[in-house]
């Protein structure tokens, strides 16, 4: 199969498409589909807005006969109005900077980009050059392999093929600004910003690379912004010029140029920046108070007629000093003194700086791209449509963007998002939004498990460890560093008191977890605070037996919830389940009957009480607040504890047929084609011709005069769980009607593909999309047993994924073929359709594969 991977959407009005590169909790930068770099988030924050000047790739050709001779910038020109306008969003936003370089210099005219992630592809279209150009950047990914997938590093490859009938000699600019000492909040004035100053460029070539290492020697270690980073360019003939001031310089040493041959260097010393003798002889020294330097580098190559030549650049970053720069929850704490507590950075302690990261991807890169193209070419070449393998894919930028980190001792930490255009009315639109781990929000997130099973198990490790009060309840967020006291016994913040389907959904995830590979011994260690948690949710909330939740339900929609409703009570069911499964798991039986039982009284009693026979009701109590409720609504997560008990294989949590009409109902009245004249209280995530599904409506009549809060909006993560069970339910035209409208909405025009936007940007309520691929295909791993399940396949099959492995189950004749493509299967049980194949354990090596008949 091709490397480049099958069927890619061309994007060529894609003013949104920002491609993140960088690795897991490294921070990032983006590629546009006009080439141009942005959205720089090196420095620990997260900040759409982020930009280093002077940061481009620019291209010359030449030829003798006739004489030509043309520098380009390898980037569209900037569309003529600012933005698209869509709301709460940024990344059509084009950097000043970039607007004045582009109509200073010449851009190329055109460019379409084409992406399956962690891939991303630039074409640039200009008749008038003897060439074809292309910009190919990726950042390695490899699902299981935390460690691959975790690199502080942007890989490119620049593909120059002439079309022409004579030769062409051509160079290949890298530049970059040196952005050590500097913030990562306040965009550097050309190479001026508060914090730059003694900013250090130096060349270094080493195994066929040359490396133009930005260092600021004049920091102090513990300094937020020390650091260093490096571009690199693997063409045996690359010039550097370390240091500059105007784009225009860069561009005029291109110029200068001069061909030379292989052996034309090689008595120089490799520290020499322009070994070319009419070069410039001007050595920087470090730069002054206040100013940086910009570098870059310049590949020779020569691309005969008819042939394709390639030159590879990587930029690469090391910032090891994170410290706790969010405002927390939870009200000011003096006792805390006037200090910025210290987390530091997990990925700088696997590296000693940016130059040994870069020559680490130099060394590894065929390998590290190899591994990245095999797991896009597993979900790309299976049976999954052209636009689901783009958006399905897309799910893991979300895990790699500024919404995650990891400390400097390895524990893994979230945001809900990075704060932006969607946050700047309350927080503005630097940094990370409403930290840290909330429980409420990561109760929809189901991708990370899947992908990265050991980070998961991370964050229950820090809710058991860390967040639990010792009476067994769990606040919905994390104060770090973990020493400090919790938020036991003071309000929180969205909502106010612990939230109770974050608590629900903590005994949900570590069934997930354990079903996923973490083991009986990690369930053992953590069995005591599962029990403790259920017995405290059910003395606090059904004190009496009943079955039913009762009173305040603090909830992801940052307010209390009341009364009798399925939103929180199919937590609760699905919660009753999966703490008998874990019961039995670890031979508690009689705690196993006890919650079983209860799961059977709460199931009659939810259904008869609140099933309208069309769907399911709220019904408040005696002395429940009605402000902020839904009652005779119609909710578009009322059945979000079925979701998760399906993904689960914990059976039906409400009769079937009841479910099945709920769903199809949730679908039939919420999900709005057109939002014209639609009144959005709140935040407007559909607009104009767009089709989103509502969290809520009232068919019926009945509104409250104050309704649940955000029941306007359009979120992602509820369309994409809603989606999701109407797939496990066979309403496959339903499901339809929602993925076709989102996936519209984020198709680059409007939206970026890669940026799934509600309280913030890279919001990860939306890794409940991870769902969506696993109800399409049927794909269900349970560890405990050694079981796979998979639906009925196409010819192209489907990917599948365990804790050990990944790889591709397609049809055969008489049969199917299971091949690993990376990891290690080992499977007791295989079900296909609902057919049991496997007769016994099989076991699978990276490249092998088995024919089961």
């Amino acid at each position: 199969m091709a490397d480049t991977g099958p069927r890619s959407i061309p994007h060529a009005l894609g003013p949104h498409v920002a491609l993140p590169l960088g690795g897991i909790g490294t921070g990032n930068l983006a590629l546009g589909a006009d080439g141009g770099l942005r959205q720089w988030q090196l420095h620990n924050i997260g900040n759409h807005r982020g930009d280093l000047p002077g940061s481009f790739f620019a291209l010359r050709v030449s030829q003798w006969e006739p004489p030509f001779d043309a520098v380009r910038i390898l980037q569209a020109p900037a569309p003529a109005a600012e933005q698209t306008h869509t709301p709460l969003v940024n990344d059509d936003h084009v950097p000043n900077w970039q607007r004045e370089l582009l109509e200073q210099a010449e851009p190329m005219p055109e460019s379409t980009f084409t992406g399956q992630y962690p891939f991303g592809r630039v074409d640039f279209h200009d008749e008038t050059l003897p060439v074809q150009v292309s910009l190919e950047a990726f950042t390695p990914f490899v699902p299981l392999d935390v460690q691959n997938s975790s690199l502080p590093a942007a890989l490119f490859t620049l593909t120059l093929t002439n079309h022409d009938v004579t030769p062409v000699a051509a160079w290949l600019g890298g530049a970059i600004q040196n952005a050590v000492g500097g913030d990562g909040v306040l965009a550097p004035d050309g190479v001026r910003a508060p914090g730059y100053g003694g900013n250090v460029n130096r060349v270094n070539r080493d195994g066929g690379w040359t490396n133009l290492v930005l260092e600021n020697p004049s920091l102090s270690a513990d300094h937020p912004g020390a650091g260093s980073m490096v571009l690199a360019c693997d063409a045996p003939l690359t010039t550097a010029l370390p240091a500059w001031t105007s784009p225009h310089q860069f561009l005029d040493f291109m110029r200068s140029r001069q061909p030379f041959g292989p052996q034309d260097w090689a008595h120089m010393p490799s520290w020499i920046a322009d070994p070319q003798p009419t070069g410039t002889w001007s050595q920087a020294r470090p730069s002054p108070t206040g100013a940086t330097w910009n570098g870059g580098l310049a590949g020779q190559i020569d691309v005969p007629p008819g042939q394709s030549v390639q030159v590879r650049f990587v930029l690469t970053w090391h910032f090891p000093n994170r410290y706790v720069n969010f405002t927390q929850f939870g009200g000011i704490r003096p006792e805390w003194g006037a200090t910025r507590h210290r987390l530091g950075n997990h990925y700088t302690t696997v590296h000693a700086d940016a130059l040994a990261v870069s020559r680490q991807v130099q060394q590894q890169w065929k390998g590290l791209e190899s591994v990245s193209r095999r797991w896009v070419r597993t979900v790309a070449g299976s049976g999954l449509s052209a636009t689901e393998t783009e958006h399905l894919l897309a799910q893991a930028a979300i895990i790699r963007s500024p919404s995650f980190f990891r400390d400097e001792d390895g524990r893994f930490y979230g945001f809900e998002g990075v704060h932006g255009a969607s946050t700047t009315m309350w927080s503005g639109d630097v940094g990370g939004s409403c930290p840290l781990n909330c429980t409420h929000v990561f109760a929809y997130a189901q991708g990370l498990a899947k992908l990265f099973p050991e980070l998961e198990r991370s964050m229950r490790r820090t809710q058991f460890e860390v967040m639990q009060a010792p009476p067994g309840f769990i606040p919905h967020r994390l104060i770090a560093p973990t020493h400090l006291p919790q938020l036991w016994d003071r309000p929180i913040g969205g909502p106010g008191e612990p939230a109770l389907d974050g608590m629900l959904a903590t005994v949900l995830q570590t069934y997930r977890e354990v079903r996923t590979g973490a083991g009986q011994d990690w369930l053992r260690t953590y069995w005591p605070n599962i029990h403790r948690l259920l017995e405290y949710v059910a003395a606090s909330w059904d004190p009496q037996g009943t079955g039913m939740l009762h009173g305040i339900q603090p909830s992801t929609h940052d307010i209390d919830l009341a009364g009798l409703n399925t939103f929180m009570g199919t937590y609760w069911l699905a919660a009753l389940r999966a703490g008998e499964e874990l019961a039995r798991l670890l031979g508690h039986t009689d705690i196993a009957t006890r919650w079983r039982e209860w799961f059977e009284r709460s199931s009659v009693a939810y259904d008869d009480a609140l099933f309208t026979g069309e769907y399911y009701i709220q019904v408040l109590e005696e002395g429940d607040p009605t402000k902020f409720q839904w009652e005779r609504g119609c909710l578009s997560d009322q059945l979000i504890g079925q979701w998760w008990a399906h993904t689960l294989d914990l059976g039906y949590l409400l009769p079937a047929d009841h479910v099945r009409t709920a769903l199809a109902s949730v679908v039939r009245h919420n999900l709005r084609t057109g939002f014209d004249g639609f009144d959005h209280p709140f935040r407007s995530f559909a607009v104009q011709d767009e089709t989103g599904l509502l969290m809520c409506s009232w068919p019926h009549g009945g509104r409250p005069a104050t309704p649940t809060r955000y029941c306007d909006e359009v979120w992602t993560g509820i369309e994409q769980q809603v989606a999701a069970h109407c797939l496990m339910e066979g309403l496959t035209e339903e499901a339809d009607a929602i993925l076709t409208g989102l996936w519209a909405r984020y198709d680059g025009r409007r939206r970026n593909p890669y940026n799934q936007v509600e309280c913030g940007d890279h919001y990860v309520r939306a890794l409940s999309g991870w769902t969506v691929l696993e109800a399409r295909t049927g794909h269900r791993w349970d560890a405990t047993t050694g079981t796979l399940q998979v639906a009925a396949m196409p010819d192209g099959g489907w990917p599948v994924l365990t804790d050990g492995g990944w790889g591709t189950l397609r049809p055969v004749p008489d049969g199917v073929e299971l091949t690993c493509r990376h990891g290690r299967f080992e499977i007791e049980r295989l079900v296909v359709d609902g057919q049991d194949l496997l007769g016994g354990p099989l076991m699978l090596a990276t490249g092998e594969g088995r024919t089961i008949r």
